[in-house]
């Protein structure tokens, strides 16, 4: 058995192949970015109004101003600024020549002869100038950036429309075990729904993965091999989940050896997901995870998401905030970290949630996060600050 920070250091460690292709801009969020992103063109490309209102030059601020030209945005403007005289401007219009200062329409005024007066003591200048958010050539994304949404408004305002990405890896779900059967039917006495395997392919899905569904294998040697070499065939990370114990009809163990898979780690200091094993096979990957479905949706958040970014060029990072507990926690034992569905509430403290073990998936129902408790840990105090992996 090892500690979950081992277990962690070998899926952050192990060597992966990362593949390349372009994607399309509308297409392009949840993947990474294979190469840096440098902008074609200034930004802002002139100096431009930053308000709707009057263009003109400071030295010559109240007024009053004859207006001699009205500018829309997109149109160049025609007529350098004198003495005196102002153009009127909309947002995001080019400035004209001679004007320092855009005054704010809302603070002017306009007399029957149409000359316009600043009605304020000061004003800033109201202008975005020209390249002070980015230069031409400057580095404005880059390589293994996740793309969000803004980072598609940055790609579309430097031009670039099909940007190259790395594969997403395919990710193949196996349940095992002849009590389960599928959600459409209604378990006999015995048996229970097959939760696990939607569950992973939920959490794939939500990455923004493909993902393939194998089935449910039986418990035999043969059935087990037989799902296995086609979701190799198929996939780049194979899920299984059930049959990685110790017992009689546990045998997922002796069929990975005997297809040459190099089993990593089968056993982690935690709870939920103790059983947990990961091997490798060329360039592919398998993940045994428990049965119970606490265990297989905590290891897919905590390993598999790792595992999975990397193949896709990225670094994981979580998103974790520190928060103080609202009460006080204990627990009895403190052999194993122990990840607890946890709740943040409407003062911004954090409220573990009933939990009765690695079967009680409904205990996850009204979870924010996932809060860690160490090994030898088996109090936490009230106001005491804790970090919470929020739910993505």
């Amino acid at each position: 058995m090892i500690t979950f920070e081992e277990a962690l250091n070998i899926i952050n460690q192990i060597p992966v192949t990362t593949h390349t292709e372009q994607a399309r801009l509308e297409n392009a969020v949840g993947r990474v970015l294979a190469t840096d992103i440098f902008s074609d063109v200034e930004m802002p490309p002139f100096d431009k109004a930053a308000v709707d209102g009057y263009a003109c030059r400071r030295a010559d601020l109240p007024g009053p101003f004859e207006v001699v030209e009205i500018i829309p945005a997109g149109v160049v403007p025609e007529v350098a600024l004198a003495q005196g005289h102002c153009s009127k401007i909309m947002t995001g219009a080019m400035v004209p020549v001679g004007a320092d200062t855009i005054i704010m329409v809302e603070y002017t005024e306009v007399d029957s002869n149409g000359m316009v007066t600043f009605n304020l003591e000061k004003t800033s200048s109201n202008i975005a100038y020209q390249a002070e958010d980015v230069k031409e050539g400057q580095l404005v994304l880059q390589k293994n950036t996740l793309l969000k949404p803004h980072h598609i408004a940055i790609l579309a305002a430097v031009g670039v429309s099909e940007p190259m990405v790395f594969k997403c890896p395919v990710i193949g779900v196996i349940s095992t075990g002849d009590e389960l059967v599928e959600p459409d039917k209604k378990p006999r006495s015995g048996q229970i729904r097959n939760s696990n395997a939607h569950q992973l392919i939920a959490q794939s899905k939500a990455m923004g993965l493909n993902s393939v569904y194998l089935g449910i294998a039986s418990d035999t040697p043969d059935s087990i091999e037989m799902l296995l070499e086609k979701g190799f065939n198929q996939c780049d990370i194979l899920l299984l989940t059930g049959g990685v114990s110790m017992g009689d009809f546990d045998h997922v163990p002796a069929v990975l050896d005997k297809m040459g898979i190099t089993v990593l780690f089968k056993s982690i200091a935690v709870q939920p997901g103790r059983p947990t094993v990961f091997g490798v096979k060329g360039n592919k990957f398998l993940f045994g995870l428990p049965g119970n479905p606490v265990s297989s949706y905590v290891q897919f958040e905590l390993l598999v998401k790792q595992l999975a970014f990397r193949l896709m060029g990225h670094t994981y990072k979580p998103m974790i905030v520190k928060l103080p507990m609202a009460a006080d926690f204990t627990r009895k034992k403190g052999i194993r970290k122990s990840f607890m569905p946890v709740k943040i509430n409407s003062e911004g403290k954090i409220e573990p949630l009933e939990y009765h073990g690695s079967a009680h998936i409904h205990a996850y129902e009204g979870a924010d996060g996932i809060m860690a408790i160490e090994i030898g840990e088996t109090k936490i105090i009230s106001g005491e600050y804790r970090d919470v992996r929020q739910l993505q």
